[in-house]
Order: C-alpha cells, then sequence, then structure tokens
C-alpha cells in the first residue's frame, strides 16, 4: 500500500510539470506574439486616428472663414467698389465703407468675433479695412501699394483661398493668419483686387492643444516652407524644420515612419490639410513604442518563473492531499455514516481510495432516511407556521369593536321613534353594506375602489350621528382605483379623526382629505386631518408601538376608539404585503394627522378584474357624496 502511494504521488507531480510547462510556452509565445503585432498596429492607428480628426477640425475651422469671404465675394458694393477710378470723391469711397460695413462686415463680426481684420483692395489703390476691436493703423497710399504687389506674389491667380503668415497691422501686431483671395469686379470678369480676412494664429492653435501623447511625444504643424507654426514646446514655433525630414515626410506619405533627424529615432505620421497645404505631425519616441514589448516580454518571464515554482509547489501538495488524507479518512468514515446522496460505483482495483467509497457507500442509505425525515420535519413546520399566520390575521382582521354599532342603533331607534323619515332606511342600508363588508374574513386582497366604497357608507351614517353634512376630500386619481390593499384598513383611520382628531365636536374650518399615489416600488394611500394633531411624545409613543410590529392588545393608546387599532391596520398590512410596508404617522400639535398606508404595486389587468369586482361595484354613489368629482370621475372608469 506504501508503494502505491508514492507512485500516484510521483505520477500527479510528473504529470503537473508536463501540462505547466507546455501550456506557459504555447501560451507565452502566443500572446507575445500577437500583442507585438497588435501593439504596433494600435499606436499607428492611434497616431493616425489623431492626425486625420486634427486635419478634419482645421478644415471645418478653416471653411467658416471661407464661408465669411463668399459673402464679401458676391456682395453688389463690395465689386462696384473694385471697379471704383482711383481718382474718385471721399465721399464716395465713405459711402461704400459703411454700405459694406453694416450689411457684411458687423454680421462677420458676430458669426466669428475671433476674426482680427477684415480688407478690400483694388488694384488701382481703392482700399477698405475694418478692424474689430483694439487700435485701427491708417495706411497711405504708399502703403496700399506694397500690399497690392505683397498679395500679388502671394496669391493663387485663380482666385483660390491662399492661407500666409502675414498681417499688415505692423511688427508689433500678434502672431496672424490671413486668408486672402482674389475677387472680380462687377464690370469684367478679370481679377480687379483682393479680399482677405485676419486671424490670431493662437485661435487656430486651440483647435491642437488638448492633444496629449504622452510623455516626450509632441505633435506641430508645419507649413508648406517648412516653418513650424505650431508645436507642443512654444520655443520651436517659427523655426524650419530639417529638409531630411521634410523628404522623408513626402516620401512616407499618409504612411507612419521612422527617421533619426531630430537626433533621436523617433515614429512620425503626417496629413495635408486641404485649406491650408500645411502638414500635420505626430511624433512619438521609438522607445516609447517598444517599451510595452520589453514590458511584456519581462512581464511573461516574471510570471512563467512565479507560475512554474507555485505550479510545482502546489502540484507537490496536492499529491499528498490525495493519498494522505485516505487513511484518515477510512477512519473517520466508519464514525460519519451519516451521510451523502448517491452511491458511487465501485473501481475494480482495490486501494485506499477503493476502501474509501466502500465506506461512503454504506452511509448513503442511512443519508437518504436522515435528509427524507428533515425534509418532512421541515415541510411540517412550514405548514404549521403558514396555518399560524391565517388565524393571527383572520383574529386580527375580526377585531372589530362593536361600540360603533351599539351607537348606530341606537341612532336608528331613535329616529324611528321620533320621525317618519327616509334617513332610517339611508342609515340601515349604510350599516347593512359595512356589516356584510366586515364579516369578511378570508385573506384576500381588495381594491381602493371597495375601501372608499365602505368610506362612503360609514360617512353615511357618521353625517346622522354629528347632525350635519360632513364632506371628506378624495383625491384620489382615477388610475389608481384597481389598486390592491388590506380590508378595513381605510374605515378605520377615517374613524380614528372623529374620535381623537375632532374630539371637542366637528367644526365648519374641519377637513379630511383621503389622497393617494405611486413610489417607486409601491403606492400609498393617506388620511389627513386638520384636527388638534398629537404631541412630539405622544407622536413618538406612537411610532414606536407601530415599530414593535405587534398589536397594541388591550391598551387603549394604541387602539382606534370604536374601530380597529393602529397596530392592528399596520400589522394586516405587513401580514399581506411584507414587513418592509405598513403604516406610518405624521403630525403636529393643533395642525393635524396624517396616516399613511404603504403598499406595494401591483399589475392591474381591467378585463379581468372588471368580471372579478363585478358584484361588489355599487349602482349609484351613496348620498353626500355627489361634489366630489375626482372621485366620482373615478367610480364612473371602475364601472
Amino acid at each position: 500500500m506504501r508503494k502505491l502511494r508514492i507512485r500516484l504521488r510521483v505520477k500527479l507531480l510528473m504529470s503537473f510539470l508536463v501540462v505547466i510547462l507546455l501550456s506557459l510556452s504555447a501560451v507565452g509565445i502566443a500572446f507575445y506574439t500577437i500583442s507585438a503585432r497588435q501593439l504596433e498596429q494600435s499606436t499607428e492607428n492611434q497616431m493616425t486616428q489623431i492626425v486625420n480628426n486634427a486635419v478634419h477640425h482645421t478644415n471645418l475651422y478653416l471653411s467658416s472663414y471661407q464661408r465669411s469671404m463668399v459673402a464679401l465675394l458676391s456682395n453688389l458694393s463690395v465689386k462696384k467698389y473694385i471697379d471704383l477710378p482711383s481718382d474718385r470723391e471721399e465721399y464716395e469711397n465713405y459711402r461704400y465703407m459703411t454700405d459694406i460695413r453694416d450689411s457684411i462686415v458687423d454680421p462677420v463680426w458676430i458669426r466669428n468675433p475671433e476674426i482680427s481684420a477684415l480688407y478690400i483692395i483694388g488694384y488701382n489703390g481703392n482700399a477698405l479695412y475694418y478692424f474689430n476691436g483694439g487700435t485701427e493703423p491708417s495706411f497711405a497710399p504708399k502703403d496700399t501699394a506694397e500690399q497690392i504687389e505683397y498679395f500679388k506674389s502671394h496669391t493663387d491667380e485663380s482666385g483660390r483661398l491662399t492661407i500666409i503668415n502675414h498681417t499688415i497691422q505692423g511688427e508689433n501686431a500678434a502672431p496672424m493668419l490671413t486668408l486672402i483671395r482674389r475677387i472680380r469686379g462687377l464690370s469684367s470678369s478679370d481679377m480687379k483686387g483682393f479680399v482677405g480676412i485676419e486671424v490670431k494664429s493662437e485661435e487656430l492653435s486651440t483647435l491642437w492643444k488638448g492633444i496629449d501623447l504622452g510623455e516626450d511625444s509632441y505633435f506641430f504643424i508645419v507649413d508648406d516652407k517648412g516653418r513650424i507654426q505650431y508645436h507642443t514646446d512654444p520655443s520651436k514655433v517659427g523655426k524650419m524644420i530639417s529638409g531630411k525630414l521634410t523628404d522623408e515626410m513626402t516620401q512616407a506619405g499618409t504612411s507612419m515612419f521612422r527617421s533619426s533627424a531630430e537626433g533621436s529615432k523617433r515614429a512620425y505620421i503626417s496629413r495635408k490639410a486641404d485649406y491650408s497645404g500645411w502638414n500635420l505631425v505626430v511624433s512619438i519616441p521609438n522607445s516609447q513604442l517598444v517599451k510595452p514589448l520589453e514590458t511584456t516580454r519581462m512581464l511573461i518571464w516574471i510570471v512563467a518563473a512565479l507560475t512554474f515554482f507555485c505550479a510545482l509547489f502546489l502540484a507537490n501538495r496536492f499529491g499528498k492531499s490525495v493519498t494522505n488524507p485516505i487513511r484518515s479518512l477510512m477512519k473517520g468514515m466508519s464514525q460519519t455514516e451519516k451521510g451523502n446522496w448517491e452511491f458511487i460505483p465501485l473501481p475494480k482495483r482495490h486501494d485506499e481510495i477503493t476502501e474509501l467509497i466502500v465506506r461512503y457507500n454504506l452511509m448513503v442509505n442511512r443519508l437518504s432516511e436522515l435528509v427524507d425525515i428533515v425534509y418532512q420535519s421541515e415541510l411540517k413546520n412550514r405548514e404549521m407556521q403558514a396555518e399560524r399566520q391565517k388565524a393571527e390575521f383572520q383574529s386580527l382582521q375580526l377585531q372589530i369593536n362593536p361600540h360603533f354599532l351599539y351607537n348606530t342603533l341606537e341612532t336608528v331607534v331613535c329616529y324611528a321613534v321620533i320621525q317618519d323619515s327616509d334617513e332610517i332606511s339611508e342609515i340601515v342600508g349604510a350599516l347593512s353594506y359595512m356589516l356584510h363588508y366586515s364579516v369578511r374574513t378570508n385573506l384576500e386582497e381588495i381594491t381602493v375602489a371597495n375601501e372608499l366604497k365602505h368610506v362612503m357608507y360609514f360617512m353615511v351614517i357618521i353625517n346622522h350621528r354629528i347632525g350635519r353634512t360632513f364632506e371628506i376630500d378624495m383625491r384620489v386619481s382615477p388610475d389608481l382605483l384597481l389598486r390592491k390593499m388590506v380590508r378595513l384598513t381605510l374605515q378605520p383611520l377615517v374613524e380614528n379623526v372623529f374620535q381623537h382628531a375632532f374630539r371637542y365636536g366637528v367644526e365648519d374650518h374641519h377637513t379630511i382629505i383621503i389622497d393617494a399615489g405611486e413610489e417607486e416600488d409601491g403606492f400609498w394611500v393617506s388620511v389627513e386631518d386638520n384636527g388638534c394633531g398629537m404631541t412630539h411624545e405622544r407622536l413618538e409613543e406612537l411610532r414606536a408601538k407601530l415599530s414593535e410590529n405587534r398589536l397594541a392588545d388591550d391598551e387603549e393608546e394604541g387602539r382606534l376608539k370604536g374601530g380597529i387599532g393602529v397596530a392592528n391596520v399596520h400589522r394586516r398590512i405587513q401580514l399581506v404585503f411584507g414587513e418592509e410596508y405598513g403604516l406610518t404617522v405624521e403630525s403636529s400639535l393643533e395642525q393635524g394627522t396624517k396616516m399613511i398606508m404603504r403598499m406595494p404595486r401591483s399589475a392591474v389587468d381591467n378585463h379581468t378584474k372588471g368580471a372579478a369586482n363585478a358584484s361588489s361595484k355599487p349602482e349609484l354613489l351613496p348620498p353626500g357624496f355627489a361634489g366630489n368629482e375626482r372621485f366620482v370621475a373615478g367610480w364612473i372608469t371602475q364601472q
């Protein structure tokens, strides 16, 4: 038996080592190869996307200025002004300047407030200059002539938009980008002058300041002459790039290339903007590109070594864990023959494991018997618990104080003796309905409409008892009338108002409001009055009793005089819907009390509900409720 245990442990150890070495080798080689390819492709895609986005936004930015120039090119006043002779009258020049400013220039300032200057210059020396804030320089005819010569040599003769680093505002002005193109006059198709817009260079550079490529990586823009117009390092703006780098960018086109033109080996990728003809270039150190690969390679070696030694240790421990516990289990199984769930077939060989299985199978019969006994016992306990809960609920529902019924019968007798009126029929009818509604002791859930109907019949009797008509303000929305709630929970709260809130009698200013609404995971029904309210101590005492989740028994402060206790209502809601629901109380002394019943929201099928509740729908509303328009509308909806 000892030789068998040693062979099994060695065999397990060797098998584990072979599997581990093969797995680590295959995974390491495949992971490194795929990672290297994916990282390089991902870096190139990232750089390409950055440059493409920068080019796209630059073109969109410049196209907005192009549209402003189109408005100038197509304006008749501009074309007429270009055709004016050089010996024009000063008034004529002023008139055109004012007209063009009002019709074109001012709207351009509104659309593009970042434009610094706008000017129209004719070959014959006519020139209009507009400046957006700041000091406006003045130009002599000589200055205008120099500008005309400069623009003739730096613009496209066909009238195509040209972007140059130039400004007419002098050397002290901020760096500007000038967007300029030639314009035809009204009298002929020949080019007669220029239309130009100047924008501060910093306005354009804001498009690219947010680009972050990592440490020692940067983004720069080069014009068609090789001059840097924007760089993450401000000290390099305005300098020329090397001719070698320019040639390599031209040869690479839109592909990524590596170069040492800036002293260290770096990766570059560039795109040319449509409007400006500038190259937008991203540069990343080559060491940054290969660093993830080196890190990955080192990590693979470290993880492989750690995994190998950990696997070697675990394999050895696992071999021992398979063989060493067998003899201990053989001794212990004879004392634990009480439990498992199925038989295990015996193998053909005979060793420690076989002996363990034999003893295991001896326990299966006992386990099945014990499990069956425990299951039957648990099932019996659950049935007893359900019966106990049902009995408790029925007991709670039947706890109706007959005091109200005695008072009602006494009122009926008095009316019968004193006068012969329909009031007796009204009271007896309401009492009959309430008795019929109250004696139902089943655990079914009824609707808000049923409870409101019960309250209305209750109010018929109350109005005769107090000798005046008192109407309840029912604000329940019609779409909530078919929500489920517990029987005999709303009327006791209303009765409580007359017993406690209006303890000195009902006055003209007294009101009772019944409202309902939906919450995120349920709905609520509230009864609010403007009666005497409760002190803070009395309110806390009542809340404490509700938190105990039990009936108040015979304690009068926990019960509703003449009805069902507050704790009773609270507990019955919990028994039906769960401990998270029930009754909450809000009250202020001399300001009134609000009792809120919270219940879960339940889906209502109008078709099935209509059939199920057909027998409980009244034909007519009880007297005294004709003025409640919202509830009447809901009652009609229920019908």
